[in-house]
């Protein structure tokens, strides 16, 4: 992997992916896709890890344009105690080199486009702080047979 910039990588398909923006935020590229047909999907850029949110946050027309479904409506608390309704729905996610079902939040204008931590414990990856990029959580933890 070449490093030009600690703020830029290499992804896994040679295109430069921003990781850490000028403020210290975290971003990475997202691939989304309905879970009906995983290769109708589009690569997002610049998308904030936000390891405090639960679920994945995506734009209302990208999600339908790509055929995705509302399932139901959840209300979320935002962090200055704003109560907010948003419809949800399921699609695969790639990131950090790993790919999982997920569920993502049908984001209004004005809502952050980000991966939360529902999305990052289902890719099984974390943020290595010294690199600055998603890197894999290593073995995923089970209750062990009798």
């Amino acid at each position: 992997m070449r490093r030009y910039d600690r703020r830029w990588i290499d992804d896994v398909n040679g295109d430069m992916v921003r990781m850490i923006d000028d403020m210290g935020i975290f971003r990475t590229s997202v691939r989304i896709a309905p879970w009906t047909d995983p290769r109708a999907g589009v690569m997002l850029h610049d998308v904030m890890v936000d390891t405090v949110s639960e679920y994945n946050w995506f734009p209302r027309p990208l999600l339908q344009q790509l055929g995705i479904a509302p399932q139901r409506w959840v209300r979320f608390e935002t962090a200055d105690g704003r109560i907010l309704e948003r419809e949800i729905g399921y699609a695969i996610i790639a990131a950090g080199g790993s790919e999982s079902p997920t569920i993502v939040v049908f984001g209004d204008p004005g809502d952050m486009t980000l991966l939360g931590a529902f999305g990052l414990e289902g890719l099984n990856v974390r943020i290595d702080v010294v690199t600055k990029e998603l890197v894999p959580a290593g073995p995923v933890p089970v209750a062990a047979a009798a």
